[in-house]
């Protein structure tokens, strides 16, 4: 028996606009992701804050406490969470929810980018999330930001950004943060941090951080987040999508 095109279409959920922003931490992605979800009306898929999410939990867990890490029971654990991103208008943020509790600022510090970097490398870890975050296109349009959104998650996004600077004026941009937090900075280890979490990214076998073939390239190191976003915004106005 085969299904009509009626049929298959009431069986095949449709898929909203997708814009992926792929490219290092530091490079201002979140920025101009929040900005053009708000403008847009859609969700915002924060891919770095689920690997983050993973390496926490996993670390909490005591998965990372050996050198050689268990996939397996990292994975399980993956597909264990119930994770969810909420919107708040009052703070201009996402407030994240990991099983129904809200989750601080803090799997944004540089330890726990450490840990996501490292549950980040196994196949099966990346399966279990890839699942989540394709559901999401099935619901609203999505601005994904991450590492691999343009090349894996969302390979037919409709329009796609590999955002980048250097690892030096990154680091300073994470000292500027932390200051301004009131917290102490230390700009060589921060360096040091970022040079050895891009390298990991960039060579891992799976799925490694690099720029889909049809994705817009571009350097922040020298522009301001307006700049940023503006440029960003006419690259996906000449991909169709309407601002």
């Amino acid at each position: 028996m085969t299904l009509d095109t009626a049929s298959k279409a009431q069986l095949t959920p449709p898929r909203y606009p997708v814009i992926t922003i792929d490219g290092p931490s530091g490079a201002g992605k979140g920025t101009v992701a929040w900005r053009l979800a708000k403008e847009l009306d859609y969700q915002l898929l924060d891919s770095g804050a689920l690997y983050r999410i993973v390496g926490l939990k996993a670390f909490e867990a005591g998965l990372l406490a050996t050198d050689k890490l268990d996939e397996d029971a990292i994975a399980t654990l993956t597909e264990q969470l119930s994770i969810n991103f909420e919107p708040n208008e009052a703070t201009g943020n996402v407030d994240i929810l990991i099983d129904g509790a809200l989750i601080g600022r803090d799997i944004r510090n540089e330890t726990v980018g450490g840990y996501a970097s490292k549950v980040a490398v196994f196949p099966k870890v990346r399966q279990a999330l890839l699942y989540l975050q394709q559901q999401m296109a099935e619901q609203s349009g999505v601005i994904a930001d991450g590492r691999d959104m343009g090349t894996v998650v969302f390979p037919d996004a409709d329009a796609k950004v590999y955002l980048t600077a250097s690892g030096e004026s990154r680091a300073q941009r994470r000292v500027a943060q932390l200051e301004q937090a009131g917290e102490a900075a230390d700009y060589a280890a921060i360096l040091a941090t970022i040079q050895e979490r891009d390298i990991r990214d960039e060579t891992r076998s799976a799925s490694p951080s690099k720029p889909a073939e049809d994705a817009l390239v571009l350097d922040s190191s020298a522009l301001t987040a307006e700049q940023v976003y503006h440029a960003i915004k006419a690259h996906c106005q000449a991909q169709g999508i309407c601002f």
